[in-house]
């Protein structure tokens, strides 16, 4: 069974930074295609960023370009999400997922397996 667990998310004020961490149970990981999603209250899930099984294909939301980065570890099962220069509007409910195919894919239905969600909340 594949378990996810986030990390990381807090409060902090805007402009400042946050690391998210995620680390799959599974000996499988390194096939995974990881995806970094959010969901505000009210409104629906979206991708932030995604990355292949050996990290050299990254997608980014455009809200992401050029502020997050995500990266992966296959030796530590864990995808990690840099957000720098935060805003208000990035405040949600951020959740890691694995997808089992081999293209990334931003879709959120494409993925497999999801973590629980750490909260990110981004005061102005």
């Amino acid at each position: 069974q594949v378990q996810l667990v986030e990390s990381g998310g807090g409060l902090v004020q805007a402009g400042g930074s946050l690391r998210l961490s995620c680390v799959v149970s599974g000996r499988t990981f390194s096939s995974y295609v990881m995806g970094w999603f959010r969901q505000a209250p009210g409104k629906e899930r979206e991708v932030v960023a995604a990355i292949s099984w050996s990290g050299s294909t990254t997608y980014y939301a455009n809200s992401a370009k050029g502020r997050f980065t995500i990266s992966r570890d296959n030796a530590k099962n864990t995808v990690y999400l840099q957000m720098n220069s935060l805003k208000p509007e990035d405040s949600a409910v951020y959740y890691c997922a694995a997808d089992r195919a081999i293209i990334i894919t931003p879709a959120a239905y494409e993925y497999d397996y999801w973590g629980q969600g750490t909260q990110v909340t981004v005061s102005s």
